[in-house]
């Protein structure tokens, strides 16, 4: 194995597009580093592979990165994310027959989840059985999301609908099978579902939290530590993918190197549709746009902000799957590193901002933001329910959240 090679675990989504651009399109090499991709199917596995050191690094999902590092169920692991993969990209999809119940509008899940809440309470009435949701793992953006437009729509998340665990890319397949009612899941697994008839998109996590976290690099705190200048280069030039990935000239050619077999295997149709932010609804309809859908670069979205940490955080507490401790609020912070996203990006053009944390949720219109290098506008980045969270007050912003479920 060569001291340069980064070997790096990954699912197939499409958010994890920015380490297989940077190793196909000569990036990484050119950054001075060798990418080495590895593919599972379960985020379980790409979690075990690298705390166990089968992997360098991952494309991981933020909350667990934050639950190894906590010891959540497990032995703790220190974990830090340098660099963040991609913003939102998620969908909330209904099996036809339930989503034909609901009037859906995918851009208002106010509506949209008031009438799912009529739905559940209709069905409960009548004796019948819990709808089923899926999310991709416990600790994942997933599962909080979800949980999060469920609760503010009036539906407890713990007694009025079943939770259970499927990996994305047996997700169409569940929702075709009928064994799942719904899914909270990553593209293509949406689209998939939608194109062979099974299902409907009924909102997307963008429209929930318009700059919610998703997916990060996630690297053991002593990989970070002892291979700190070829961790720096990788983030470059996942960096220096992320322009590329904003080049409309670009995109055919990045599209059907995601396509491939090593990589997602799907068609390159449905994943050139969420990289645009375009989504067909149902089968046969046309796509169309959902703001803000996937970032994976504009507006400093590899930033790895300690606030959006701690909102993770915050909803692991809520849902009784963590302990909320004032030590554990500082190692959260810890787990985002924005210090290493600066040093690696320092000199390079980057927008580097200059606070650690921000109110998150607070940006009804864009709004400049202090930097130390370059110049970054912010756009907004409201909740659904106009709550916003402000990660120095994070024990009166719990209050809050169970004040309003008791009321």
């Amino acid at each position: 194995m060569s001291e340069r090679a980064f070997r790096i675990g990954f699912l197939p989504l499409v958010d994890a597009a920015l380490p297989i651009v940077a190793h196909e399109m000569g990036l990484a090499e050119a950054a001075g580093v060798r990418i080495e991709l590895i593919k599972d199917m379960s985020w379980a596995t790409v979690r075990d592979r690298l705390l166990y050191g089968h992997t360098d690094a991952a494309h991981l999902l933020a909350p667990l990165a934050i639950a190894s590092t906590l010891g959540l169920g497990r032995p703790p692991v220190p974990i830090v994310v340098p660099f963040v993969l991609g913003l939102n990209g998620n969908a909330v999809t209904l099996r036809r027959e339930v989503a034909a119940e609901i009037a859906a509008d995918p851009a208002d899940p106010a509506h949209t989840g008031q009438a799912l809440a009529r739905l559940i309470a209709d069905r409960k009435a009548k004796g019948l059985p819990l709808i089923r949701m899926a999310v991709v793992h416990r600790y994942s953006s997933h599962n909080y999301m979800l949980r999060y437009w469920l609760a503010a729509s009036g539906i407890d998340p713990e007694r009025d609908v079943e939770m259970v665990v499927v990996p994305p890319p047996f997700t169409a397949d569940a929702l075709k099978a009928g064994e799942i009612d719904g899914a909270c899941v990553g593209e293509p697994w949406n689209s998939a579902a939608v194109d062979s008839g099974a299902a409907m998109i009924v909102t997307a996590t963008s429209m929930i939290w318009r700059r919610g976290v998703e997916k990060v690099l996630a690297v053991r705190s002593e990989v970070a530590d002892e291979r700190a200048d070829r961790l720096a280069a990788l983030m470059r030039a996942l960096y220096s993918a992320g322009t590329l990935l904003m080049d409309q000239s670009r995109r055919d050619a990045i599209t059907a190197i995601l396509a491939r077999p090593e990589y997602l295997d799907a068609p390159a149709e449905r994943i050139r549709r969420a990289l645009d932010g375009r989504l067909m609804l149902a089968a046969d309809s046309n796509p169309v746009p959902i703001p803000d859908f996937l970032l994976m670069h504009r507006e400093a979205a590899n930033f790895p902000w300690q606030s959006q940490a701690l909102w993770l955080y915050s909803q692991m507490v809520r849902w009784g799957d963590a302990p909320y401790q004032p030590e554990a609020e500082v190692v959260v912070r810890k787990v985002f590193r924005p210090d290493l996203y600066r040093r690696a990006l320092g000199g390079t053009g980057a927008a580097l901002p200059g606070a650690s944390a921000k109110m998150e949720g607070a940006l009804r219109s864009p709004a400049g933001v202090g930097t130390t290098q370059g110049r970054l506008i912010l756009s907004p980045d409201h909740f659904f329910d106009g709550r916003a969270f402000d990660p120095d007050d994070l024990a009166n912003y719990l209050r809050m959240l169970r004040s309003n479920e008791k009321s």
